[in-house]
């Protein structure tokens, strides 16, 4: 498990430049769709879903 936590903090560090000729994609899949851009994640939402424990958001019932 914390080979699959280092992989996702890799992936998340690896590209700090979101845009992708002048459009801005998601840092992990490379979508184009559902971006999350606020506070300059710019992760799509499906990623961020799934990143969002690790990046220290918590979820609210």
């Amino acid at each position: 498990m914390t080979q699959d936590t280092s992989e996702e903090n890799n992936r998340i560090e690896r590209s700090n430049e979101a845009k992708d000729d002048h459009r801005y994609v998601c840092r992990v899949t490379g979508r184009e769709d559902g971006l999350i851009g606020k506070y300059n994640i710019w992760l799509c939402r499906q990623s961020f879903r799934e990143l969002a424990p690790t990046i220290g958001f918590k979820k609210y019932d």
